[in-house]
């Protein structure tokens, strides 16, 4: 089957980009190189074309009780504008997706989810909305998505977009008309940058594409250094640190699976291994040297094998050969010494914390 297209495909064509598939779309994975664009986002302005991601709107009288349903993190009597991270999980506590939930309106629900997962997902919420009185709708072809990100991202979306942002804190959100379209704008970001994201008709975000690209005042990104970003600051990717067997309570993140709030999809099975403990934790390992551990490597301890390497680096802003890896729990502590196979060679490191940059969000 053919790869599907986003809105700016012939721009990233037109600009040289590397195209490759992804998530069943083809994207561009870098324009010049994955640390300009790094470097960019990390010290000035990048911009992303993630119109691959998903949205999908939940709206009518149960919306708020149908979300909370299904999501993790507590969304109840949230004002209007704020976003959620959080994670929709099977009956055994394995991830469906991690997604943001925005609260739009009362009753009104913005839900952007990964773009492989967008079918899948769109299925599993509309069969598990029985008895619910809500209308779900899958937005994914109509929106376009573009990610400001870095130090100077809300000049550029002031001086060069006209949208002032800085009344938006970090993970709130707002509508704005831009000429007699709805669109959203958030400041949430997924490169452990400050950073916002506009979703808008495809028209627009063409246009804004360009104005962005004509003022020299930023660089245009690939997902090869969105990667990069996001597993420098310690953020998960699904299928790698977060899937359908790596649960929350596994990647870590089991502070955005909310016990105290009524029944959720999952609640039992997280609260289960909250209580009793895990078998295979998510964490960080940085090398004692320069070779660069990759996804699928194996992880051992003393000679025996405890696991695979999620996600590895030699990270860009560190310099450190660093990598997220799925371990057993036992040897998971900060300070343990495990080591690496890099082809037929095993290289010493130290679990350390999985943020291996200090993020710089506005709070």
């Amino acid at each position: 089957m053919e790869n599907k297209k986003t809105c700016l495909h012939d721009k990233h064509v037109e600009a040289g980009a590397l195209m490759q598939p992804f998530g069943g779309f083809d994207m561009p994975i870098q324009y010049t190189s994955i640390i300009d664009e790094h470097n960019a986002v990390r010290q000035h302005c990048g911009v992303f074309d993630v119109s691959h991601m998903g949205e999908i709107t939940v709206t009518g009288n149960d919306a708020e009780k149908y979300v909370s349903h299904i999501f993790t993190n507590d969304i109840k009597d949230a004002t209007v504008g704020k976003v959620y991270y959080g994670m929709m999980l099977y009956e055994d506590g394995g991830v469906v997706d991690d997604l943001l939930v925005y609260k739009m309106g009362e009753n009104n629900f913005f839900l952007v989810i990964n773009a492989a997962n967008i079918d899948k997902d769109a299925k599993w919420i509309n069969d598990n909305a029985k008895g619910y009185d809500v209308e779900i709708t899958n937005r994914s072809d109509y929106y376009g998505q573009l990610a400001v990100q870095g130090p100077e991202a809300e000049d550029v979306m002031r001086e060069v977009l006209g949208q002032e942002c800085s009344d938006l804190t970090f993970y709130t959100a707002k509508t704005v008309m831009i000429d007699g379209v709805e669109t959203i704008i958030s400041r949430t970001g997924y490169t452990g940058e400050d950073g916002f994201e506009i979703y808008s008709s495809h028209e627009y975000i063409r246009k804004a594409w360009d104005e962005l690209m004509k003022s020299g005042r930023c660089k245009p990104c690939g997902l090869g250094c969105r990667d990069t970003l996001r597993f420098e600051a310690g953020l998960p990717l699904y299928g790698n640190e977060l899937s359908d067997k790596i649960t929350p309570v596994m990647a870590g993140l089991s502070m955005f699976c909310k016990l105290d709030k009524p029944e959720f999809i999952g609640k039992e099975a997280i609260a289960k291994q909250k209580a009793e403990g895990i078998k295979l934790k998510v964490a960080g390992i940085e090398l004692h040297d320069k070779a660069i551990p990759r996804h699928g490597y194996t992880v051992t301890c003393n000679g025996k094998e405890i696991g695979k390497v999620t996600t590895g680096y030699q990270s860009i802003s560190t310099q450190k050969s660093v990598c997220m890896a799925l371990i057993d729990a036992e040897c998971a502590k900060l300070g343990n010494q495990v080591e690496v196979q890099i082809r037929k060679k095993s290289y010493p490191g130290t679990i350390v914390k999985k943020a291996f940059y200090q993020k710089h969000y506005k709070k």
